[in-house]
């Protein structure tokens, strides 16, 4: 089965859907049973019966079981934002007294969480590569959590390599896999054990959806629905199910058409003399290009450039200069957007992932390419010689 059977017919031909195209959505906050016993049965398997919205829902279902397929993993599991996801796969995989590794730089607030945890006694260290985790490595280390490329400097890992090295250590590994989406990457096929996503993103692609996933076997993630998924209360809304669903249906085509823009507006940016580097792994120039060619079949269109300047006001002054690309967070959608951590980034959390003042991230969204180089062409100008 492809994936572009996955995104746009998986599941959707099932009698329940009574011939809808679009699938139902289940609006009811629980199920009833003809029997006391039946309801019994039902809560015991709560993750996979339908019980009360809390636990699972068809149309949330229908979601779960497309995104699976997509990642060629046995089951996923929906939440109501990205951090739900990883909040409460990191939680189901540790305890007091344990330790995380974390490999490269990773999104903000995942740093924040990892914080958190330490008042109840969960340690976390950062390190660079394969090295740092040979020399970080402790008997309590329990996870080692990675994205790939990576947050901000979008530095390609060795997937393969990376999990090799967890596994003959006992270490579960879970890997942000936003970036790429599964069209262009599939980690769960390269040995990581749980892969999570901001549906929020390419995934849900028209920036009016916030949701995450984790995927992996049944052995994890039955587990973590039966208790994190329950308690912490970030379960999925059927309507949002339904938003994932018609943006998968599109996914493939979106993000073909988003790599042929990033490639374009990156090969431009790489080219001018006010900027210093260009971090997308799509470039031939990229460090991790060759690595990247080996484990994903394209490349998605956010990236960032480093401007050759170390003053925030100068990145400031080019941002507002930007008249088609919007000021903003998140990335994904039809619309192109602009951030500089370094305006906006809690600044110990910078500091971790060393990210210079002068980096601004690009999500190059679906708008002509043409009109968006020249749109930063004009703004690198706007802006003078940069101080």
């Amino acid at each position: 089965m492809d994936d572009e059977w996955i995104c746009g017919r998986l599941g959707e031909d099932e009698p329940w859907m009574l011939g809808a195209v679009n699938p139902p959505v289940f609006e009811n906050s629980l199920f009833t049973f003809e029997t006391a016993g039946e309801l019994g049965e039902a809560i015991k398997n709560e993750d996979e019966r339908y019980v009360y919205w809390r636990g699972t829902n068809p149309t949330v279902d229908l979601a779960q079981r497309k995104l699976a397929a997509l990642e060629r993993g046995e089951r996923a599991k929906c939440f109501a934002s990205g951090m739900g996801a990883i909040a409460a796969t990191i939680s189901s995989l540790v305890k007091a007294g344990d330790h995380v590794l974390v490999l490269g730089a990773v999104y903000g607030p995942t740093t924040q969480f990892l914080r958190y945890l330490e008042k109840f006694g969960v340690t976390h260290t950062h390190v660079d590569d394969l090295e740092g985790c040979d020399s970080a490595i402790r008997a309590s280390t329990r996870l080692l959590y990675f994205e790939s490329p990576s947050y901000m400097a979008y530095a390609v890992v060795d997937i393969a390599e990376v999990t090799a090295w967890a596994r003959e250590r006992g270490l579960v590994s879970v890997m942000d896999n936003t970036w790429s989406t599964p069209i262009f990457q599939k980690p769960l096929t390269l040995g990581v054990d749980l892969v999570v996503h901001s549906l929020s993103k390419y995934i849900g692609g028209h920036s009016d959806l916030v949701g995450g996933v984790v995927v992996g076997p049944s052995r994890l993630i039955r587990p973590l629905a039966l208790t994190e998924y329950q308690l912490y209360g970030a379960a999925m809304s059927p309507h949002d199910a339904a938003k994932v669903i018609k943006g998968l249906r599109t996914l493939p085509v979106r993000m073909a058409a988003h790599q042929e823009r990033g490639l374009a507006v990156a090969g431009f940016l790489a080219e001018h003399p006010a900027v210093r580097t260009v971090n997308y792994p799509g470039l031939p120039s990229h460090p991790g290009h060759a690595q990247a060619l080996r484990q994903m079949s394209g490349f998605s269109s956010l990236f960032s450039l480093e401007l050759d300047t170390d003053s925030r006001p100068a990145v400031a002054a080019f941002i507002d200069l930007l008249r088609y690309f919007r000021i903003g967070v998140s990335w994904g959608g039809f619309e192109s957007l602009v951030n500089a951590p370094a305006l906006s980034t809690e600044e110990s959390v910078r500091a971790t992932m060393g990210i210079p003042v002068g980096l601004v991230r690009l999500s190059v969204g679906l708008e002509p390419a043409d009109t968006l180089i020249k749109d930063l062409g004009l703004a690198l100008e706007g802006v003078g010689p940069l101080a």
